[in-house]
């Protein structure tokens, strides 16, 4: 498959500040690429390098085949991207602010900010001054001058940023629309994990500036954990007992049995069978799954991160 992003070995030091150590990323085309991170951890110094804001200390970027760097003109035709603030002119209207993007991107006929007014359901705050929006209102301004070129690349740090539930749910189905029917590649970071889980096709996972972890989300059941919980009237028997019937991955905790055996989460009824015919019968018994955000903690602090 075509790769659409490409970095090699990028860095990025300030003095003695490492912001981001010998990333390798490779993002094909039309998919949705989630870079996860928590705050602080390179997500928006990368985005910064992928766009040529700012020079790398050391690596390479390769959009669409093309080393990137700042005058590149042509490359960023082919590109639209929303970096952590939308900035605008405050004292301009929402349609003001479009027009001079669309005069910017050389785009003829008025029509493309009448287009992307609605795309975005900005209609109403189209006259409004940009500096008088709600946070949510402004990110989806931002977006719309992203948007408004058409571009075969999105590249966007925080999207979701300021949105209600509803205006998320919009922007996710947006962008999802973009990559399967238009073959819109995006590289969209974030630290709203289960909301990226949803329709990101892959993940990658950015701590303290180093990549960390890399997978299909179509993996992240196999890679999300699975545990069974029990609780008994007499804890320390059940357990006893467990151990002597075989079950692994037993661990006794102050007010519960933790297994992690794979055979007793796939099949509890026969736990409880156990239990129940030894005279133990389980007062709770439940199968717990990790979300994207547990793995995802789970992943950082494997990798020396919150303890």
């Amino acid at each position: 498959m075509e790769e659409i992003i490409k970095t090699v070995d990028l860095s990025k030091e300030y003095g003695e500040v490492k912001a981001v150590t010998a990333l390798n990323l490779n993002v094909r085309k039309g998919e949705i690429y989630g870079f996860l991170g928590l705050n602080g951890a390179g997500k928006t110094t990368t985005i910064r390098m992928l766009l040529g804001m700012i020079r790398p200390t050391s690596g390479k970027v390769f959009i669409l085949g093309e080393k990137v760097h700042a005058n590149h003109n042509t490359l960023w035709e082919k590109i639209g991207y929303l970096v952590e603030i939308p900035y605008s002119y405050p004292n301009l209207t929402v349609r003001e602010n479009l027009e001079i993007i669309r005069r910017l991107r050389f785009l003829h006929g008025k029509d493309a900010v009448n287009k992307i007014i609605d795309r975005l359901q900005l209609k109403q705050y189209s006259n409004r001054k940009a500096k008088n929006l709600s946070l949510g209102n402004k990110q989806r301004l931002g977006l719309a001058k992203a948007l408004i070129h058409n571009p075969e690349i999105l590249i966007l740090d925080e999207p979701a940023n300021g949105l209600d539930p509803a205006g998320i749910h919009d922007i996710r189905e947006m962008l999802s629309d973009l990559a399967i029917k238009q073959g819109v590649t995006i590289f969209i970071s974030s630290h709203i994990l289960g909301e990226i889980s949803r329709f990101a096709t892959r993940i990658g996972i950015i701590h303290e500036g180093k990549m960390v972890k890399e997978i299909d989300t179509d993996q992240l059941n196999s890679l999300c954990q699975k545990q069974l919980f029990i609780r008994t009237n007499d804890l320390k028997r059940a357990y006893s007992l467990l151990k002597q019937n075989g079950i692994k991955n037993c661990e006794l905790e102050e007010k519960r049995i933790k297994i992690s055996d794979e055979s007793a989460i796939n099949d509890p009824g026969k736990v409880a069978t156990l239990l129940v015919n030894a005279g133990f019968p389980p007062i709770l018994l439940h199968v717990t799954e990790e979300d994207l955000e547990s793995y995802f903690l789970r992943t950082i602090k494997s990798n020396g991160g919150i303890q």
